[in-house]
C-alpha cells in the first residue's frame, strides 16, 4: 500500500512546484503580447458556409452578391389613379379640364393588363399595378373626376403631367446584374430586405469560429448542483461563452475540470481537435495546483507565447498557439477574465468571424476619488458614469476583480499609467466606454445599502426610470450629496450629541426626507450559549471577555461601524479589523463560523438563519439635492415612497415606514 505523504511533506512539494513554474511567467507589456501573440496567427476568416436567408442576421458575407433581376422587376404605378399618356393632358387644368375615355379593366397589384393605353385614353391603376403599354405616366387620382354621363365610361383630368410622373421603372431600385452587397458586409434587417427582394433564399457567409470554452478548478460547480462547503458556481465558463457569442464566435462548452492533469489534459485536446480556438478560465497563476499552462505547452507548436501581463487586473494572462490554433488561459477571477478577453481574444474572434475590428468611444469624465494603483503594472479601473453639474463623474468601482459583477455594472474603464502609483482625485481623464455609448441614469443614489432600498428602486424602474446605486457608506453618500455628485444619499448617522438620526447631515443645498426605521442588532449562531438568554450588552460585555470569540466589523464610514465603536467605547476585539462592507458580509460571516458575532439589520439575519439581539432602532433616511428635486426620476422616487404597494412591501421586509 502506498503510503500518503505527511501534510508538512505535502506542502513542501507544493511549494517546490510552484517555484518550478516561475520560469513560466515571463511579465511583457500589453502591446509586446499582442505583438507576440499576433506573429504566429492566421487571422483570414474560417471559411464559407451556405445558410437560409432567415438565418443571416449578423452573418458576414463572404462573397459579393450579384443582382440576379431588377427591382422592380417591371414599370409600376407609384400611386392610385390613371395610366396614360402625358401629351393628352398638355394644358389640363381645373378651369380647363380634359376628358378622356376609360378603358375597361382596372389594374390592380399582381395582375398583368390587358388593354394597350390608345391616344386619348386612360386606365384605372392602383398603386403597385404594371404599368400597361402605351402609358408613360399616370395621374393621381385626387387631380381627376370619374364621369358617367354617358354611354361611353371616361374620366376629366384637372392637371397635366409630365412623361414618367409617379412611374418606378424597371430596374430603379436595383439592376440586374449590379453589385447588390459586397463581400464582408455585417447582414442587418435592411440588407436582409434586399436579398429577399431578388428572390435570394440561401446566401453564402463566413463560417463562425468555433471556440471551445473550459473552466478549471476543484472548487467549481455547474450551476443548478448543489454548492458544498468552500466550492463556487463556474459563472467564468456561462460569461466566457456568452462573450464569445458577442464576439461573432460560436462557443462549444466543455463545461468545469478540476486540477487533475490526465483529465484536463484530455479535454483540452479533444477540445483543441474540434474547434478553431481554445479558452480556458483559471489556472493561469503560480499556485501548486495550476495545471494548465504546463498542459498547454505540450498541445503544439510553437507553444505559450506569454506568461504574465503588465496589466491590473489580468496580470497572470497565458497566450500560446498550437500548430495554428489559438489557446489562451485566461485568469480565474471573473472581471480579471472577462477583461482580459475583450482587450486580447475578442478581437482574433471578430477577424476570424469576418468582422471589422470594434472601434472604442472614448469619454471626458473627471475622477472625483483617489484610485491607488501598482507602480509597474499599466492599470485598468472600471468606472461607473454619472452626471455632474460639471460634466460626466467617473466613480470606480469598489469591488476586486473577483467580484462577478464588477464588469456587469460598469459603463467604461479609465487606465492608470505603468509608472504613476495612483490617479489623483479630481483628475480629469478620457474613460472608454463598454458597449454602446454610456447613457447616465436618470436618477443617482450613493450611500449606505439597504435590502428595502431595493424595493423602491424596483418601483422605480416600473415607472420607467433607471436608477445607479453605489455604496459609499453614510458619510460617502453625505459628502457626495454635498458635492453635487448625486441625486439622492440614504444615510442612517445619529448625532453624538443629540442622538438624533440624520438631522445634523442637513445644510444649505440639502433636504432630509424620512425613509423608515429598522432595527439594528448584535447577531449570533442559534444555541451558542455565550450569548443565548442575554440582551445586546450582555452579548457585547460576554464576547469582549472572551479571547476566543472572534468578531467581524463593518467598514469605517458607516452607519453600523459608528453604532458599532459607540457600543465598543474603544474595545478592540479580536476579529476588529475584518470589515466588510455589507450587513449580508457580517451575517455570511457568523453563519460560516469564520467569525462568532458581529452588528447587522433584522432582516439580514433572518435571512441567514442567526439570532438577533436588537440593538438600537435607526432611521434609514434620505439626503436630496434640493436642485435636483424637479427631475422626473427624483419625483418619482419620493412618490414611491409613499406608495402603498411600496410600504407594503418595505414592511414585510420587518421595516417601519415613515409615518406608520
Amino acid at each position: 500500500m502506498t503510503q500518503l505523504p505527511k501534510p508538512e511533506e505535502a506542502l513542501i512539494d507544493a511549494v517546490r512546484r510552484a517555484a518550478r513554474q516561475e520560469q513560466f511567467l515571463e511579465v511583457v507589456s500589453a502591446d509586446e503580447a499582442k505583438r507576440r501573440f499576433g506573429r504566429h496567427l492566421d487571422l483570414s476568416p474560417r471559411g464559407t458556409q451556405s445558410i437560409a436567408l432567415s438565418n443571416a442576421l449578423g452573418r458576414v458575407l463572404a462573397a459579393d452578391v450579384l443582382a440576379p433581376l431588377d427591382v422592380p422587376p417591371f414599370d409600376r404605378s407609384g400611386v392610385d389613379g390613371f395610366a396614360l399618356r402625358a401629351s393628352d393632358t398638355t394644358g389640363a387644368s381645373d378651369a380647363t379640364p380634359l376628358r378622356l375615355r376609360l378603358n375597361r379593366e382596372v389594374i390592380a397589384c399582381g395582375h398583368a393588363p390587358l388593354i394597350e393605353v390608345s391616344p386619348v385614353t386612360a386606365t384605372a391603376i392602383a398603386t403597385g399595378g404594371v404599368v400597361p403599354r402605351g402609358a408613360d405616366a399616370v395621374i393621381m387620382i385626387e387631380h381627376t373626376e370619374l364621369l358617367d354621363d354617358s354611354e361611353t365610361p371616361s374620366v376629366e383630368i384637372r392637371r397635366s403631367v409630365a412623361p414618367g410622373q409617379f412611374i418606378a421603372y424597371a430596374g430603379s431600385d436595383i439592376a440586374r446584374g449590379e453589385t447588390l452587397l459586397r463581400k464582408g458586409t455585417l447582414l442587418g434587417s435592411r440588407e436582409i430586405g434586399m436579398l429577399a427582394a431578388c428572390g435570394i433564399a440561401t446566401i453564402d457567409v463566413v463560417r463562425k469560429p468555433k471556440v471551445a470554452v473550459l473552466s478549471t478548478g476543484d472548487e467549481l460547480v455547474q450551476p443548478g448542483e448543489d454548492l458544498g462547503p468552500a466550492r463556487i458556481y463556474d459563472s467564468n465558463g456561462a460569461i466566457i461563452a456568452a462573450a464569445v457569442t458577442e464576439a461573432g464566435g460560436e462557443p462549444e462548452a466543455y463545461g468545469a475540470f478540476p486540477d487533475d492533469e490526465t483529465l484536463l489534459g484530455d479535454a483540452m485536446r479533444k477540445a483543441l481537435a474540434d474547434a478553431d480556438m481554445l479558452i480556458l478560465s483559471g489556472g493561469t497563476s503560480k499556485g501548486a495546483g495550476d495545471l494548465s499552462h504546463r498542459i498547454v505547452s505540450t498541445l503544439g507548436q510553437p507553444g505559450i507565447l506569454v506568461h504574465g501581463v503588465a496589466l491590473k487586473p489580468g496580470k497572470p494572462l497565458c497566450l500560446a498557439v498550437a500548430d495554428g490554433k489559438p489557446v489562451v488561459v485566461l485568469p480565474g477571477f471573473p472581471t480579471s477574465a472577462i477583461f482580459t478577453f475583450h482587450a486580447f481574444v475578442a478581437p482574433v474572434i471578430r477577424a476570424l468571424a469576418g468582422l471589422p475590428p470594434e472601434n472604442p468611444k472614448t469619454l471626458t469624465v473627471r475622477v472625483p476619488t483617489r484610485v491607488p494603483s501598482e507602480l509597474g503594472r499599466k492599470e485598468f479601473a472600471l468606472v461607473a458614469l454619472v452626471e455632474g453639474s460639471d460634466g460626466m463623474i467617473a466613480f470606480p468601482s469598489p469591488k476586486g476583480s473577483g467580484s462577478v459583477t464588477t464588469f456587469s455594472q460598469a459603463d467604461g474603464f479609465i487606465e492608470i499609467d505603468a509608472l504613476a502609483s495612483a490617479l489623483d482625485a479630481n483628475t480629469t481623464t478620457e474613460v472608454t466606454l463598454i458597449g454602446a455609448a454610456a447613457r447616465a441614469p436618470d436618477v443617482v443614489i450613493m450611500g449606505s445599502h439597504d435590502v428595502a432600498l431595493d424595493v423602491v428602486v424596483g418601483a422605480l424602474a416600473e415607472r420607467g426610470f433607471t436608477a445607479r446605486t453605489i455604496a459609499v457608506g453614510s458619510l460617502g453618500g453625505a459628502v457626495a450629496a454635498q458635492r453635487g455628485e448625486c441625486d439622492i444619499a440614504p444615510v442612517h448617522l445619529v448625532d453624538p450629541q443629540s442622538g438624533a438620526y440624520n438631522t445634523h447631515l442637513v445644510q444649505d443645498g440639502l433636504s432630509l426626507v424620512k425613509g423608515w426605521q429598522r432595527s439594528q442588532g448584535f447577531l449570533y449562531r442559534a444555541g451558542d450559549p455565550r450569548f443565548e438568554g442575554k440582551s445586546a450588552d450582555q452579548a457585547i460585555a460576554a464576547a469582549l471577555a472572551d479571547h476566543y470569540c472572534l468578531m467581524v466589523n463593518r467598514n469605517a464610514g458607516s452607519g453600523t461601524r459608528i453604532l458599532i465603536d459607540q457600543k465598543l467605547k474603544g474595545a478592540r476585539p479580536p476579529g476588529y479589523a475584518n470589515q466588510p462592507k455589507s450587513h449580508n458580509a457580517v451575517a455570511a460571516a457568523i453563519a460560516q463560523a469564520r467569525a462568532d458575532w458581529g452588528f447587522a439589520i433584522e432582516p439580514v439575519a433572518r435571512m441567514y438563519g442567526l439570532s438577533f439581539l436588537p440593538v438600537a432602532p435607526e432611521e434609514y433616511d434620505f439626503l436630496i439635492v434640493d436642485s435636483r428635486k424637479d427631475r422626473p426620476a427624483v419625483r418619482a422616487f419620493l412618490q414611491a415612497l409613499q406608495d402603498d404597494k411600496v410600504r407594503q412591501r418595505i414592511r414585510a421586509l420587518g421595516m417601519r415606514p415613515a409615518n406608520d
